[in-house]
């Protein structure tokens, strides 16, 4: 593991398998209390390579190796942390065409990114994206809306537990992809299980038809997409998008 230096004031954590001579380099963007060292980007980062293409997975704020606290973790630093990573790997490999692998939040962090800064990839494939995120904090249960009220934070239990803040939520609100979204240079694939009961599959569905995006339905399939055969699919459509020729 290594870092670089954010432009918000704290370092970035990431792994990487890069030498600068591939033809392409993936970007890594992992979902909501995951991490660069997620079960589908340690896949990537032993397989890609084998086909010599690069690959970088890095922590948002607050997750995995990140030394910061949800205090940090905004929208607008999570698309910043995205634009310094793509900086980074421009500066060491300049002549190299970069490419997007997204998972869920980081689906949502990568659209955000296409949309709002100028960037250099040319791909995006995109893993159970949450399209619909803010809905997520829309309807709290009682129990989370009396943790808000007593603690000031929601409390999110996962293996690096997540406490957000009603300014991290209200942030979410600000930031609807369907309003904010806007198609450009680079070509987006998304993959999604019809029984995705995190990120409703009809949501991802119209997503896909607002911007006429190509998806892959995925039977059975749920959020996270690694059942039996599910990881190989995800990788083999994800592999036959980065090796295709550039447009």
């Amino acid at each position: 593991m290594k870092f670089i230096d954010g432009k918000k004031g704290y370092s970035i954590p990431y792994v990487s398998k890069i030498n600068g001579n591939e033809k392409k380099i993936v970007i890594i963007n992992h979902g909501f209390g995951s991490s660069k060292s997620s079960p589908i980007a340690q896949m990537l980062l032993e397989k890609m390579p084998n086909y010599k293409i690069g690959v970088i997975s890095f922590d948002f704020p607050a997750h995995g190796d990140s030394p910061v606290d949800t205090e940090k973790l905004s929208i607008e630093n999570c698309i910043s942390d995205l634009e310094s990573i793509e900086k980074y790997v421009q500066s060491i490999a300049p002549s190299t065409e970069l490419c997007y692998f997204s998972s869920s939040f980081g689906a949502y962090i990568n659209l955000q990114f296409l949309s709002t800064k100028e960037h250099k990839g040319k791909l995006s494939f995109l893993r159970s994206a949450a399209v619909n995120m803010p809905e997520l904090f829309n309807h709290p249960t009682p129990e989370q809306s009396n943790q808000i009220k007593s603690t000031g934070f929601l409390n999110l239990p996962f293996d690096k537990p997540l406490k957000l803040t009603p300014t991290f939520i209200a942030d979410l609100q600000a930031h609807n992809l369907f309003e904010i979204y806007k198609p450009g240079f680079t070509k987006v694939q998304m993959i999604h299980g019809e029984n995705d009961v995190t990120i409703n599959p009809k949501k991802a569905q119209d997503f896909a038809k607002k911007f006429n995006i190509d998806i892959t339905m995925v039977p059975n399939g749920g959020h996270r997409l690694m059942k039996a055969k599910q990881p190989k699919m995800v990788f083999d459509l994800a592999l036959k998008m980065f090796l295709a020729p550039s447009q």
